[in-house]
């Protein structure tokens, strides 16, 4: 599915129906969890990356729902795996510095705001040498209509080895032998009277 995703650059097909998967199940409410020291590479499963299975919060049901009914194709499994795909593809084009790449994956509020950061990492010299190692977590927190465009809230917990490089290529930064876990929340969108089936990454946030 993956690979599916990265042929097309955009994971064209991100929140198709086949008609053969699972109904998608809320995520039951848990009590929070006490405070972990982060992990070190090898304390992290080797398959976290892969999808960890359908879930979204309760208070996205009611635009999950208006989303499928005003789009029957579309599918929460499909989504959620298309999603870690994107996640995935726009933090490694972002470290490499890819511009063209990040030009497919999101819009152009996201994309000057990725390119900004580029700028002021290469004018300082520095490299990123980043890598993520495991997707723990990827959950609907939100879904909305608006007239015929639909956005979706996707909580990342993730866990990635980071270090930053300057223009000599001394480590000035971080280290390959911890994971560093990371909360993000990112906002997918599309227009759904649009013959285009794309979703692009149209916010980016800190998740709590």
């Amino acid at each position: 599915m993956i690979a599916l995703f990265v042929g097309l650059r955009l994971y064209a097909v991100l929140g198709q129906r086949t008609g053969h998967e699972q109904q998608p199940v809320s995520r039951p409410e848990v009590p929070p969890e006490t405070k972990k020291p982060a992990p070190t590479i090898a304390d992290v499963p080797a398959n976290t990356a892969e999808p960890s299975g359908l879930a979204y919060e309760r208070g996205a049901a009611a635009g999950i729902g208006a989303i499928i009914a005003a789009d029957p194709s579309f599918d929460v499994a499909r989504f959620i795996e298309g999603a870690q795909a994107a996640y995935r593809m726009t933090l490694e084009a972002f470290w490499k510095g890819d511009r063209e790449e990040l030009a497919w994956l999101a819009n152009d509020q996201v994309r000057a705001a990725f390119e900004e950061a580029i700028d002021a990492r290469e004018a300082a010299g520095e490299t990123l040498e980043n890598r993520l190692v495991g997707i723990e977590r990827a959950t609907i927190e939100d879904a909305r209509l608006t007239g015929k465009v639909a956005e979706i809230e996707v909580r990342f917990d993730a866990f990635i080895a980071a270090v930053t490089r300057n223009k000599d290529g001394e480590v000035v930064a971080g280290s390959l032998s911890d994971a560093v876990p990371t909360k993000d929340l990112w906002t997918f969108q599309r227009d759904l009277k649009s013959r285009d089936p794309n979703w692009r990454l149209v916010e980016t946030d800190e998740a709590a």
